[in-house]
């Protein structure tokens, strides 16, 4: 990675990103280089945040020519690039790069697994719309080299997404949190082993197990002055420190002021071919606390039906559905550590009727949480994810009726929302009457999933 050094930083452009992330996480994106791996609806989603963010450079990688199905997810694409089959990397970089005059947008075609070696030049490896076996090939390339190159690898089906995170063996955080230090006055501390702190008028002192304070102004113990101990959370009141019985430390009488010492972290990840034997996944819906492990199986169960059959489910076909659950029924007897105790078919089925679909909100959520864990991965600021995600939108196929013929693709620009939710609701949305205030970063997100979705399209939309 290139020097920090007379790094300038744009304030006109980057003050509120600048306010968050720090100075020195900043000069650290300026020289860092990100590869994206296919610019379908979530890897557009993925680029269009990192170029914001401000990186030095970006090269968007594809080997696929932008087709009619792109249209509902991927919103650079136009009728001429499907027309002239443009490479879908080739037709966005323009309009990414238009985003961000500070980050230079390239451009990659070749296929990866041939050309390993010019992933050597990037801090950051993301993959998306990517076969099993060609992320288990890049992720141990990553992992070999030193210092590794950061991997994340992200995708979607339908109302299903993952994304995994692999940072190497040594990962240090420098910044777990991003918060400023906690501070706060002493009432009082006991002369005992542990000796017990005590926060003033009952202030919450915030802290963890193994925190660490500094101490300054306390009268009395003087000997806790300019010292760094590390605390153990009692109340959230109190904490207790280091051994103070000693002759050494005079009776605590008043005063002091006790600030949080912030440290590293080293975080270690294990290869993506352990984890997928063995997952850490992290929940993220109390109300789904089982659905992590059946959608680790189901993801997994998925890709091997893609590489056993060269595609993935059809559209609401039965026969597929079956077959899934056969392939993870297997997987989970034969292969994975952490078993599911019964497969749910109908989580299932839900994942085969709709894989080949992509729902565009899901792909904003998750966009903006993989292009979140690629500025983690350059700077060492907050703590990353270890290692899975998983978030579904699984509610909707409630919503939606059995009749399959509502689901089929009609070759237009809606076919990934329609075999997700079907026809049915597909026409209550075009019809859906919005009014919205406001259109700045939010607001500009929300109008274009409205858009994607084709919110307001029908005869009584507007």
């Amino acid at each position: 990675m290139a020097s920090t050094a007379e790094i300038e930083i744009d304030d006109s452009l980057y003050s509120r990103q600048r306010y968050v992330l720090g100075d020195g996480a900043m000069e650290k994106m300026a020289v860092s280089n990100v590869l994206v791996s296919s610019l379908g609806g979530l890897g557009v989603e993925i680029a269009k945040n990192i170029v914001l963010a401000g990186v030095k450079s970006i090269t968007l990688h594809d080997t696929r020519p932008a087709t009619t199905y792109d249209f509902g997810s991927q919103f650079y694409l136009r009728e001429n690039d499907v027309q002239q089959k443009r490479n879908r990397a080739e037709a966005s970089c323009s309009k990414l790069a238009e985003l961000n005059p500070y980050v230079d947008v390239r451009v990659f075609t070749k296929p990866l697994e041939e050309n390993l070696d010019f992933l050597k030049e990037f801090q950051c490896v993301v993959l998306t719309e990517a076969p099993l076996k060609l992320s288990l090939v890049v992720d141990d390339f990553c992992r070999s080299q030193s210092p590794p190159i950061k991997f994340i690898s992200s995708d979607i089906f339908g109302l299903f997404s993952y994304t995994f995170c692999d940072f190497g063996d040594e990962f240090e955080v420098l910044d777990p949190s991003g918060e400023e230090p906690k501070e706060f006055f002493i009432s009082g501390i006991s002369k005992a082993n542990p000796g017990v702190l005590l926060t003033l008028d009952n202030q919450m002192h915030g802290l963890e197990d193994g925190d660490k304070i500094e101490f300054k102004e306390i009268v009395g113990m003087l000997l806790l002055n300019d010292t760094t101990q590390t605390v153990k959370v009692i109340s959230p009141y109190a904490v207790s420190i280091c051994d103070t019985s000693s002759h050494d430390f005079e009776l605590y009488q008043y005063g002091g002021i006790a600030r949080q010492v912030k440290t590293s972290r080293l975080n270690h990840f294990d290869s993506l071919e352990n984890q997928l034997i063995e997952p850490n996944v992290l929940l993220v819906d109390l109300c789904k606390i089982e659905a992590a492990s059946q959608l680790h199986l189901a993801m997994w169960s998925l890709h091997s039906f893609q590489e056993q059959h060269g595609r993935l489910p059809h559209v609401r076909n039965s026969q597929d559905a079956e077959e899934l659950v056969k392939i993870a029924a297997a997987i989970n007897e034969q292969r994975m550590k952490s078993k599911v105790d019964k497969v749910d078919k109908e989580l299932f089925t839900t994942l085969s009727y709709s894989s080949r679909g992509l729902l565009p909100p899901l792909a904003a959520a998750v966009g903006g949480f993989v292009a979140q864990e690629v500025l983690k991965a350059l700077t060492g600021k907050f703590t990353p994810l270890k290692q899975w995600l998983y978030l579904d939108a699984t509610e909707l196929a409630k919503e939606t009726s059995d009749n399959t013929e509502m689901f089929l693709p009609k070759n237009d620009r809606y076919d990934s929302l329609r075999i997700c939710i079907g026809e049915t609701l597909f026409q209550k949305l075009k019809d859906v009457q919005l009014f919205m205030v406001g259109c700045g970063a939010i607001g500009c997100e929300m109008l274009k999933n409205y858009a994607m979705i084709g919110i307001g399209t029908g005869p009584k939309g507007k």
